[in-house]
């Protein structure tokens, strides 16, 4: 059986923060850094603030250990994905 889109979307998530995480069940700041800068360049790009992964790992790292959970990073990609709702919302949908 052919996985659905969002089975699709949702495996894709959980193989992308273990890929970063590796053996481990979390990432470290350098891990967070390396996967914001792979996955979302642009967005480093665009903020001019060269603490902006510094910024994301303290909302993130809620236990202050230094290590972002699984949790944590699927609220950073849902946080991001309800800022790209919003923006297609305001600014796209119906443009096309």
């Amino acid at each position: 059986m052919v996985p659905s889109e969002i089975e699709t979307a949702m495996q894709s998530m959980m193989f992308t923060f273990h890929k970063y995480a590796g053996d481990k069940s979390y990432m470290t700041k350098d891990d967070l850094r390396m996967f914001m800068e792979a996955e979302f360049p642009d967005f480093l790009k665009n903020q001019n603030d060269p603490l902006a992964v510094d910024k994301i790992m303290k909302d993130l790292d809620q236990c202050r250990d230094g290590h972002v959970s699984f949790h944590s990073y699927f609220s950073l990609i849902a946080g991001l994905t309800i800022a790209c709702n919003d923006y297609y919302c305001k600014n796209m949908k119906g443009k096309k």
